[in-house]
């Protein structure tokens, strides 16, 4: 963990209402969980965050938590961190809903010395962005990632005149994270308060009552806050002239044998007999991890997860699939279309093919019909045949 003690306050308060008012934007669908938990694993993963606080609508605690917690890697980097993470009502706007957590923080017994204020639909950000973020705070006490604006930039009177030319390279477009010392933005916050003035970021209301000037480092072109649904990638249309499609194919086979689980896709199905192998075997999510692998030219299962290394014994292969997709899908790839065939002789697989499906697309994060499984029996003969093994090819279409 980070020496300095650093929180974050993830604002995910607001209502919503471009979004079509079905759902909130932070709890939309996105890789393995949703937008917000996409948000918090990225942060995390940063290893410096010590506590996290989400702001949240009056009585969506329910519906927030399930939102967040919905990608299973996270609990599990948040007891491994050990990172407290709480959620707190929000106001009737955005800095009311910024003062609220900034207030809990105060008489915390997790008070930070520095705190990250991210917008909970700002789901794009890398983990270079955030560690820029963290760095630049402890140097300058307060700071801001912000990008060049595309558009040349005009000043307009209530009439709709232009009255001012703005000099487009002296403009910024400022994101979030925005960092600060907690006690400085704590006592701007409380002023801005007295004052009753609303300001359109903590920036602002940072530098009209601290004194000091806020640090701008460069950001990210990707790191867009979502304002509608197609700001997500996987529901904006892309033509197909632009795409480059990749596919892959991965292969596995495992002995079985007695005292041994049978796992298919993540599924444990009754039987006298299981895989064989150093994880848990799951020769259905180790050829699925190798066809996407190699569709993205990044490796193979056993230069990501050698069976000589001792921490993955017995080891969820869905957790290894998970990890592996990630990395595939920080490289801008996503999944078309995955077909597995298995080839098993008993047991009969066809009553447990649904939950395999949900169990895979759920692990991926993606659809449920981008996923197909099948099985065929080896009609009694070779190893198939006679119950000796199970088989599994797997082939899948990622685009870019």
């Amino acid at each position: 963990m980070n020496s300095k003690s650093i929180a974050l306050i993830i604002v995910a308060a607001g209502s919503s209402t471009r979004m079509g008012g079905q759902i909130k934007k932070e709890y939309l669908p996105l890789n393995n969980g949703t937008v917000l938990s996409t948000v918090a694993l990225t942060f995390l993963n940063s290893n410096k965050i010590n506590s996290i606080s989400v702001v949240i609508q009056h009585d969506g605690e329910a519906e927030a938590k399930a939102a967040f917690y919905k990608d299973f890697r996270l609990e599990e980097k948040i007891k491994e961190l050990n990172v407290p993470v709480y959620f707190i009502p929000g106001g009737s706007t955005r800095q009311e809903s910024v003062f609220n957590a900034l207030h809990f923080y105060e008489n915390s017994k997790d008070k930070p010395e520095y705190v990250l204020i991210h917008d909970g639909a700002r789901p794009f950000l890398s983990e270079m962005l955030v560690n820029a973020s963290i760095e630049n705070t402890v140097k300058y006490g307060a700071s801001v990632p912000a990008v060049n604006p595309v558009d040349t930039q005009k000043e307009v009177d209530p009439e709709g005149f232009i009255v001012r030319h703005l000099v487009r390279k002296d403009l910024k477009a400022v994101q979030t994270p925005q960092g600060f010392l907690f006690s400085e933005i704590l006592f701007c916050h409380k002023e801005a308060r007295k004052d009753k003035v609303e300001y359109t970021d903590d920036t602002e209301v940072y530098d009209r009552y601290s004194g000091k000037r806020t640090f701008v480092f460069d950001g990210e072109a990707e790191n867009i806050k979502i304002t509608y649904r197609e700001d997500i990638p996987e529901i904006k249309k892309t033509s197909v002239e632009n795409t480059m499609f990749r596919t892959g194919i991965g292969y596995d086979k495992h002995r079985l044998v007695e005292n041994r689980k049978l796992i298919i896709g993540g599924i444990e199905i009754p039987f006298e007999k299981g895989e064989d192998g150093h994880s848990d075997g799951d020769a259905v999510l180790h050829a699925v991890t190798d066809a996407i692998l190699g569709a993205a030219h990044s490796g193979d299962i056993g230069s990501y997860f050698p069976d000589t290394d001792p921490k993955y014994k017995d080891a969820d292969s869905r957790k290894l699939l998970s990890f592996a997709w990630n990395d595939v899908k920080q490289k801008g790839f996503k999944l078309e279309n995955l077909d597995i065939v298995i080839l098993l002789e008993k047991p009969k697989f066809l009553p447990y093919r649904e939950q395999v499906i949900k169990s895979i697309s759920e692990t991926l994060g993606v659809e449920e019909d981008k996923v197909f499984v099948k099985a065929k029996t080896g009609e009694k003969l070779g190893d198939v045949g006679n119950g000796n093994c199970i088989e599994v090819f797997a082939t899948c279409l990622l685009s870019k």
